[in-house]
């Protein structure tokens, strides 16, 4: 049997091995989507790979997986300080759509991607607009209990009144500079945050909403806060998203749900990190980012980038560079045609002790690398090669490679070139070796690679 799966959390800072808190029922897990404002970038993929492998990892020991997964559609503010434009509108001005069809658009386009990269979907995928009731039911119940004030641009969260409010990112409290991290405005504190912003007087906004505080439109926290509770419960599970939420977003999070219920949401807390581009974070505010689409272009498979993704931990960040793609490209194609070649049987199990290995790797906190190095050690060993394809695709439940669905494109083969293949292969039966080079030299000089496989052969263009 492998080890028990043990998972890092962020809340405790520390390895802690993971067990469901409700004993037979789904995991709950909480994982933050996409802002719908413009198109997703690879960086943003990164992070989605990283919690597909989560949920996989979970089912894979056995546990049934409730995953929800947010659609930010209104309520994000161009800047963590809680001024700016909600990007929804300025991505509205930016392409002369309006936003609730950039909303469409853009969730669309997100979906489209998840499938491309083998991402498995969410249980419950939840649009902030489609939850407003909600959300003002949650601020209601924060403000009854003491934790908000008004100003004159919206309700706003004190988090002077909450103990511990930080301790997620560890925040220096008192040493945090107002008049250097944002302007402080009508706000008490720099870390208080919106809970409800208020229409601009004389301006009507596409997407906003009556309340009791004045027609608005909700925070981007308490979207997250308001449906988790409602699919999760009040202490679930699992929350994942990206490092760069562990300082605001997700610590913005927990305070709204500590003020409302006295739980900090979720028991365990994860967090993917960055993918670089020379040196520096990928996003969408730099202007210049890689979609999934960008990829393509330029010839590659999308689940490229997932055997790119699965050679890095989650938990340190990646560099990416066209070259990394190039010799991911060539390790994945290396792996398909392998797998391809390897013959099925019905009867063949997975080997026992491969599988406990690659079982201890992915629950020693994700370990995708070490056991990708795995998935290599049986393709290239020496296992019945029924037990190899067996161990492989149990393997692949985790990796999502979709190695079982691959298979070479047909080429297009003139009749001159099958008599020499043909040829070869009669040299070869025949263990004429020098003749079987001579004519795998014409075949090449033709353009085709002849790959021997068990029982026959395999022609591709060069």
């Amino acid at each position: 049997m492998p080890a028990p799966l043990m998972l890092y959390d962020n809340w405790e800072r520390t390895l802690r091995p993971f067990a469901p808190l409700a004993k037979g029922a789904p995991v709950g897990l909480y994982t933050c989507g996409p802002t719908v404002y413009d198109y997703q970038h690879i960086g943003n993929f990164r992070t989605f790979l990283f919690e597909d492998v989560l949920k996989r990892v979970l089912e894979w020991n056995g546990y049934p997986v409730r995953h929800v997964m947010n659609i930010t559609d209104v309520g994000h503010l161009t800047s963590d300080a809680d001024t700016g434009e909600d990007k929804m509108e300025k991505g509205a001005r930016r392409t002369g759509k309006s936003a609730w069809e950039i909303a469409q658009l853009y969730t669309d386009d997100f979906l489209l991607n998840l499938k491309l990269l083998n991402i498995e979907g969410a249980t419950i995928l939840c649009r902030a607009t489609d939850h407003i009731a909600e959300q003002i039911a949650f601020i209601e119940d924060i403000e009854r209990k003491g934790y908000t004030y008004t100003t004159s641009d919206g309700v706003y969260f004190d988090t002077g009144k909450l103990d511990g409010y930080g301790y997620l990112a560890r925040l220096d409290i008192h040493g945090l500079d107002a008049g250097r991290r944002v302007e402080l405005g009508e706000k008490r504190l720099p870390t208080d945050f919106a809970l409800w912003k208020f229409s601009p007087p004389g301006e009507k906004r596409q997407m906003e909403w009556d309340s009791p505080w004045g027609r608005g439109f909700p925070g981007w926290h308490i979207e997250c806060s308001a449906m988790a509770q409602k699919y999760l419960g009040d202490f679930f599970d699992i929350h994942c998203g990206g490092e760069d939420h562990i300082p605001v977003h997700h610590t913005n999070e927990i305070a709204q749900t500590q003020a409302r219920v006295g739980t900090r949401l979720a028991n365990f807390w994860m967090h993917g990190y960055f993918l670089l581009m020379n040196d520096a974070k990928m996003a969408k505010s730099a202007g210049e980012f890689l979609r999934i689409q960008s990829l393509a272009q330029r010839g590659y498979d999308p689940l490229v980038y997932r055997y790119l993704c699965l050679t890095a931990h989650y938990r340190t960040q990646m560099s990416f560079s066209w070259e990394a793609m190039d010799a991911a490209a060539t390790a994945l194609e290396r792996m398909r045609n392998g797998f391809f070649a390897l013959p099925a049987d019905p009867a063949a199990k997975s080997d026992a002790g491969y599988v406990e290995r690659f079982g201890n790797e992915i629950n020693d906190d994700l370990n995708v690398p070490r056991a990708l190095a795995i998935a290599w050690e049986v393709l290239r060993g020496d296992l019945p090669p029924g037990v190899k394809r067996a161990t492989l695709l149990t393997f692949d439940e985790v990796l999502g490679l979709g190695l079982a669905q691959w298979a070479p494109k047909e080429v297009d083969v003139p009749a001159d070139v099958k008599a020499l293949a043909e040829a070869r292969a009669a040299a070869r039966k025949a263990k004429q070796w020098a003749e079987a080079d001579r004519l795998r030299g014409e075949l090449a000089a033709l353009g085709f690679e002849m790959e021997d496989q068990p029982g026959g052969y395999r022609l591709k263009k060069r």
